[in-house]
């Protein structure tokens, strides 16, 4: 019997301590940004990262694709100074022919997201972000309607630019993946169609006018 109670008690005991809260380090930790990850803001400043000893970008690793990723670009950035990869750009088809219903619907809802705050719902060039100079970003994003340059741009151009940015537009490879890429170009281009073909029957009458 009291043989019997002894062991009960130590089971109690060893029962209690392991079920305590009591919060336990490892010894030593192998790889430190495993096991304690640095999330960043992708648009903020990351210009002294290094000097920290921390190599981040935006962008993923060259060469590499992630899971389940569809639809890959196989142009590299250009190094800075040269843009012969984006010259080459100009030739990559978008594998999208065209948008069913729910997929427009998807693209006008990622353009409106990501692209809308800066080039408009509208697609003008007058977002929130710049709100006719008034918003906080100085200088007035492209007008992807009516611009001379981009509304005739490849839609290989523009994925490489949407890939690796462009002047002051960074990156978004960390927030749209290579399909939602090729959709918000399909629905641009959708739109620059739609405003092209408006606005010829207007120049059409306005000939005839004179």
């Amino acid at each position: 019997m009291k043989k019997t109670a002894i062991i009960i008690s130590l089971s109690s005991i060893v029962a209690l301590v392991a079920c305590s809260d009591v919060k336990r380090k490892p010894g030593s930790i192998y790889m430190p940004d495993m096991a304690y990850s640095r999330a960043y803001e992708s648009y903020a400043d990351h210009s002294n990262l290094a000097e920290k000893g921390i190599n981040y970008n935006n962008r993923p690793v060259v060469g590499t694709i992630s899971r389940e990723e569809e639809m890959p670009f196989h142009i590299p950035k250009d190094v800075p100074g040269d843009t012969t990869n984006y010259t080459a750009s100009k030739l990559v088809k978008n594998p999208f022919d065209s948008l069913g219903t729910k997929d427009l619907a998807e693209a006008e809802r990622l353009y409106v997201i990501n692209c809308g705050i800066c080039h408009g719902a509208n697609l003008k060039g007058n977002g929130p972000l710049y709100k006719g100079g008034e918003g906080p970003y100085p200088a007035q994003p492209k007008n992807l309607l009516e611009d001379p340059i981009v509304s005739v741009m490849p839609e290989g151009q523009m994925f490489y630019s949407v890939a690796y940015g462009k002047n002051l537009m960074g990156s978004y490879a960390s927030q749209l993946s290579r399909k939602q890429r090729w959709m918000v170009i399909k629905y641009i281009k959708l739109k620059q169609q739609e405003a092209k073909a408006a606005a010829a029957p207007a120049a059409t009458t306005a000939t005839a006018a004179k």
